[in-house]
């Protein structure tokens, strides 16, 4: 998975509590077997004003004007500001897929439903917490200021504002490495290739009618 480092980015504010997975990425749009092609259905039913369906062309969409990821002026967003309990719903990984894949790198909320959690660490989506006062006052400030731009330096664990000021955020050490050096699951395997090598080659040398299928 990509890295994620040092990330300076466009927030666009989602005014909402206890945003729920299907909300995210509704029903529908899960029957893919490939973990690509979300970002266009993502927030779907608050997007668009047309009842969304698989394989449909976005281009002829209703967009929903008053949905803030629709207004100009959120144009390229890579973060999303939200409120508490983001991510509740059921434990689909199609919800940070779509997240990234609409072009978002970093959330920050004040909390999060914790499978939500999980499963964004593992697909190279920084869910960093804040509390509820900075996440209000930063509501304030993307709405005031257009093109409003936040620095999420990972390595040192801050939010950075427009005026310098640096809002600390907690992540677990293991996590942290990963997203670092993105590192997903099959990547952490991958790290100890030649040993899985190594032990293969000898498993088959002690055992060699491991080589053979066995017809019935």
């Amino acid at each position: 998975m990509q890295k994620f480092t040092l990330l300076k980015g466009l927030v666009a504010p989602l005014d909402r509590e206890n945003v729920d997975t299907d909300a995210i990425i509704p029903k529908q749009f899960l029957k893919s077997i490939r973990k690509t092609g979300f970002g266009q259905n993502l927030f779907d039913e608050w997007r668009y004003l047309d009842a969304g369906y698989p394989g449909q062309d976005p281009a002829s969409r209703q967009p929903n004007p008053d949905f803030v990821l629709n207004q100009p002026r959120y144009a390229g967003a890579s973060i999303l500001l939200a409120r508490k309990n983001f991510g509740c719903g059921s434990s689909r990984e199609h919800a940070p897929w779509a997240l990234d894949q609409f072009g978002f790198r970093a959330i920050i909320a004040p909390s999060y439903a914790d499978i939500f959690f999980n499963n964004s660490f593992k697909n190279g989506l920084l869910p960093l917490t804040l509390s509820e006062s900075q996440i209000s006052k930063l509501f304030d400030e993307v709405a005031a200021f257009p093109g409003y731009t936040l620095t999420v330096d990972l390595d040192r664990q801050v939010v950075i504002k427009p005026d310098g000021e640096a809002l600390p955020f907690e992540v677990q050490a293991f996590r942290k490495y990963c997203l670092l050096n993105g590192f997903d699951d099959i990547g952490l395997t991958l790290r100890h290739a030649d040993k899985i090598k190594t032990f293969e080659a000898e498993r088959l040398a002690q055992k060699p009618w491991l080589a053979h299928t066995m017809i019935t």
